[in-house]
């Protein structure tokens, strides 16, 4: 449970991560505090699907590298739709493209809870 899981209850909250431990740890935690999971995906394709077949995401989770594809075609849909979402990966902030440097970014290891915090903190 996080600290504050008000802030998650009824989020939907699309997750794009490519290890499935730390994608699993993710869902989790953030179920247990009554988000809805959409997801999760570990490829780019799939998550861009999502982001266009699903009626309602509130936030997301979005790991740079997925299994060598970076993700950015997905966080540009993302912020063309004013959804929130923040960066949780092993990369520094200096891959993170210009047009993205303004959006929150959790290093990895970080743990849902440090992720929550980003997205509502």
């Amino acid at each position: 449970m996080l600290q504050d899981s008000k802030a998650l209850s009824g989020r939907h909250v699309l997750v794009v991560e490519d290890e499935y431990f730390i994608a699993a740890d993710i869902v989790r935690i953030f179920r247990a505090d009554g988000a809805e999971i959409v997801g999760p995906v570990g490829a780019v394709e799939d998550a861009l699907d999502l982001v266009h077949s699903t009626p309602r995401i509130d936030a997301a989770i979005l790991d740079i590298n997925l299994h060598g594809e970076m993700v950015y075609p997905v966080a540009d849909e993302l912020a063309d739709r004013g959804i929130p979402f923040v960066f949780a990966t092993g990369y520094d902030k200096t891959v993170v493209p210009p047009r993205h440097a303004a959006i929150k970014h959790c290093e990895k290891p970080v743990t849902p809870e440090t992720i929550a915090k980003a997205l509502y903190g």
